[in-house]
């Protein structure tokens, strides 16, 4: 029931979710949608907002996406830079379209193609979230290893043209260094073995001083938006100073540059992930009711149309992710 305003002249009523007044045509459902997708759309603002400003901030050591997101299924070892991102973005957009035709389909009442379409739409919201899941992987895992020094600074291994070289390709295994546990200094005191790196510092310093085709890249960019390549000797000499064996990224060490791109890929992506993951969730829910006739019997499909508005509102987000992470 509408709550009532008492006026001079008359009573009126103010919108209580009825079916009688509705503020710019649009149901109560609709509008708590509208309301939803605002507020989050404040807060993806504000993140990539945070996210451009740090780059701004330390643009001289941020990492370039070409030399990041260079994998593709079944394709190891080949370098297709932004191949992958780009199918992926095709493939939430298309879904995005799926679902405009599920929300025609549902204002005609055509039951079937309403299903039809929403499992399509299903099916491309699953394979983006799980090519997601499957880039994190690469970006975790790394691919080429770094050193980072005692200053903090990364660098990378080039061969003498400045393609990019693995630690695997020239670091060398020394005889492990056994040590005698004590009651003081046993077991309970060393750390996992499994968050160490495939290498030692000594282990890299002796595999590129056997190696004199081998040269370091700093991560710092030159005005051509190169990472700067030393000559052998100052190769040698930043070497020296290592303290560090990166592979991969996390929250603490990132081997393709700043720490922070690889904060804010975590976090940003994985809340855009978190969004499609819950998309998808109620997408299978709003399926099965179809199949089941719930909105047959309403004689409207007015929650598809709801969830639609939210499953475009999260692939625009991508868009505008797609846009700051990877191509500017």
């Amino acid at each position: 029931m509408g709550a009532t305003v008492t006026t001079a002249n008359n009573n009126e009523k103010t919108w209580g979710g009825g079916e009688d007044i509705q503020p710019l045509g649009a149901s109560y459902g609709k509008m708590m949608m509208w309301f939803f997708i605002v507020s989050d759309a404040l807060t993806f603002s504000g993140f990539l907002a945070a996210y451009g400003f740090s780059r701004f901030k330390f643009i001289e050591t941020w990492p370039l996406a070409d030399e990041v997101f260079t994998h593709f299924p079944f394709m190891h070892g080949v370098s297709a830079p932004m191949y992958y991102v780009a199918l992926m973005t095709f493939i939430l957009i298309f879904s995005s379209v799926t679902m405009v035709l599920a929300v025609d389909a549902g204002h005609q009442l055509k039951k079937t193609k309403v299903a039809i379409y929403m499992f399509l739409t299903i099916i491309g919201g699953f394979i983006f979230v799980g090519s997601q899941a499957w880039e994190w992987k690469n970006f975790i895992k790394g691919e080429y290893g770094a050193v980072e020094t005692s200053g903090g600074s990364l660098l990378q291994f080039v061969d003498k043209d400045g393609k990019r070289v693995a630690l695997a390709d020239f670091a060398v295994k020394l005889p492990e260094q056994r040590e005698a546990l004590t009651r003081s200094h046993s077991a309970w005191f060393m750390e996992d073995a499994q968050s160490q790196p495939n290498y030692t510092v000594a282990e890299v310093q002796a595999g590129f001083k056997a190696h004199p085709e081998l040269l370091i890249r700093t991560e710092q960019l030159t005005s051509k938006k190169k990472k700067t390549v030393l000559t052998r000797e100052e190769s040698e000499s930043r070497l020296g100073t290592a303290k560090y064996v990166v592979e991969g990224a996390n929250l603490t060490r990132n081997e393709y540059g700043s720490k922070l791109f690889a904060d804010f890929f975590f976090f940003i992506t994985g809340f855009h992930g978190f969004h499609v993951f819950s998309g998808v969730i109620i997408n299978i829910i709003i399926f099965f009711n179809v199949l089941l006739g719930t909105y047959e019997k309403r004689r409207s499909y007015e929650m598809v149309e709801k969830v639609g508005l939210y499953w475009h509102f999260v692939d625009l987000v991508w868009v505008f992710v797609f846009t700051v992470f990877y191509l500017v």
